[in-house]
């Protein structure tokens, strides 16, 4: 109901898709950065509509309060509560696994702030349920969405991860700590052990 609006909303801002969407794969980790702006969402959900892809995405649970859930469940949200002691990595997993079909946005850097180092969970949902990742950007400076082609991880996480840094940094536009350092040493941090 609301995809003609933001597919007309993305056009007339003058954005574009830019890549091949990946129509033949039945589940995949959507990877959306840099993450700058509240616009984000609203590029992302006219990307969608103007490619005709159905991708779902994972918002903090505070999103969804009773006066404004509706929405972000209309536009294809699943609230995930941050906060619980849980493993939120299987709760993910498990839920891929539950679908036939399923495909999720996940904002890597976690917030629109300045970050020293991407989240990873994505990594090991990714691993765990063994589907790709694709790589998404939000290319201000040339209204792009940028969709990169599919990533099957190798399980290597240093090699792994250097194509998702390789890809952003060719994405124009504010880049943020994690990018600029690997920019300037070529290091990927390691994850944190639990």
């Amino acid at each position: 109901m609301l995809s003609p609006l933001f597919a007309f909303i993305f056009r007339f801002l003058g954005w574009k898709a830019l890549g091949n969407p990946p129509y033949s794969i039945a589940k995949a980790i959507w990877l959306g950065a840099p993450h700058n702006s509240n616009w984000d969402l609203i590029m992302s959900v006219g990307a969608r509509a103007q490619i005709k892809f159905d991708v779902g995405f994972l918002a903090k649970k505070e999103l969804f309060q009773w006066y404004s859930g509706w929405i972000f469940k209309a536009l294809g949200g699943f609230p995930l509560d941050r906060g619980k002691a849980q493993n939120q990595v299987e709760a993910v997993a498990n839920t891929f696994q539950k679908h036939e079909r399923m495909h999720i946005a996940i904002a890597p850097e976690g917030t629109r702030s300045d970050v020293v180092k991407l989240k990873t969970g994505f990594y090991y949902i990714a691993l765990k349920v063994n589907i790709p990742l694709i790589l998404i950007g939000f290319d201000y400076p040339r209204k792009a969405f940028v969709i990169n082609d599919p990533i099957y991880l190798t399980g290597n996480f240093q090699k792994d991860m250097k194509i998702i840094y390789d890809f952003y940094l060719t994405i124009e536009g504010p880049k943020k700590t994690w990018l600029k350092e690997y920019a300037k040493t070529g290091q990927i941090p390691l994850p944190a052990k639990n």
